[in-house]
């Protein structure tokens, strides 16, 4: 059995309340908050942490230095697929499984398990979105309920390129319609966030040198409303959006993907097809001009 990760998660996510807002702080901005499974279970601790506070009324999700988040660790030093964490759901660890079965266990926890504990919390969530939001990124700020970002923030779910259909919290035909979410996945390119806005992805976009003041100042008249009608509207909505496809899709969708990673591995002996950091960084580019 493989030993639980002893390294201290308070570095990888930073914890703040401001007045009745918390801040969660994505902070590893060296890779460009790449999400190991280290940061992950930081996520969850810090957002139970903020949902156990009755003094918090809004929670505000954000990344440390220059991107929001360029995705899920495929490289760093940092990256932890390997080893085995304290779990927050009932699905057994998947340290030691094997062949499909490793990935499929791991990514019911810590990708499409998370995701789904989160959408669900209590208390309204903004996404602050900055610089790239990329693949796993996309899945962070889709959970929140609403997203504010910079003007110079770009949206992109690359994988396609690995032959996997998305990301496993698959909510593009929810947040985009599926025509433009159809143009996201096969194409690959970044999208620009007055095109995100206008699509319907994003709430506002604003210029960076501002996006934390109108994030909090949202947040803060937010947190004016009573806890208990905040919260209700929200599943009104989640509930709605349900009824509407979104979880089902997703299980459909998360085989699919599953598929994909057994197809590759099966053909190449690699489960992303090949492709490290480096080469889905380098494959990114802008959208043609018109």
């Amino acid at each position: 059995m493989s030993e639980l990760n002893p390294q201290d998660d308070s570095q990888v996510v930073l914890y703040e309340v401001r007045d009745a807002v918390a801040l969660v702080t994505m902070n590893r901005p060296e890779y460009h908050n790449a999400q190991n499974s280290q940061m992950t279970y930081a996520l969850d601790a810090a957002f139970r942490r903020a949902c156990d506070d009755d003094a918090v009324k809004v929670i505000v999700l954000r990344g440390a230095g220059k991107h929001f988040s360029a995705g899920h660790d495929i490289g760093t030093p940092g990256r932890d697929v390997n080893q085995s964490f304290e779990r927050a759901s009932l699905w057994y660890d998947h340290v030691g499984k094997p062949g499909g079965e490793f990935l499929y266990a791991r990514e019911q926890e810590v990708y499409l398990g998370m995701c789904r504990r989160w959408r669900e919390m209590p208390k309204p969530t903004i996404a602050m979105v900055q610089g790239a939001c990329i693949a796993g990124g996309l899945m962070l700020a889709w959970v929140c309920d609403l997203i504010v970002a910079s003007d110079d923030s770009y949206y992109a779910d690359p994988v396609v390129r690995m032959g996997i259909p998305g990301v496993e919290y698959f909510a593009h035909v929810h947040e985009l319609n599926p025509r433009i979410a159809k143009e996201l996945l096969f194409l690959g390119e970044r999208m620009p966030a007055a095109r995100a806005q206008q699509m319907g992805m994003l709430n506002k976009v604003v210029p960076r040198d501002v996006l934390e003041d109108v994030t909090l100042d949202m947040a803060r008249r937010i947190a004016q409303m009573p806890r208990l009608g905040l919260q209700l509207s929200k599943q009104a909505v989640n509930n709605a959006e349900d009824l509407m496809g979104k979880r089902a899709t997703m299980d459909m969708v998360f085989g699919l993907h599953h598929f994909a990673h057994a197809h590759n591995e099966l053909v190449s002996g690699d489960r992303l097809g090949g492709y490290d950091a480096k080469a889905m960084a380098s494959s990114q580019r802008k959208p043609a001009e018109a």
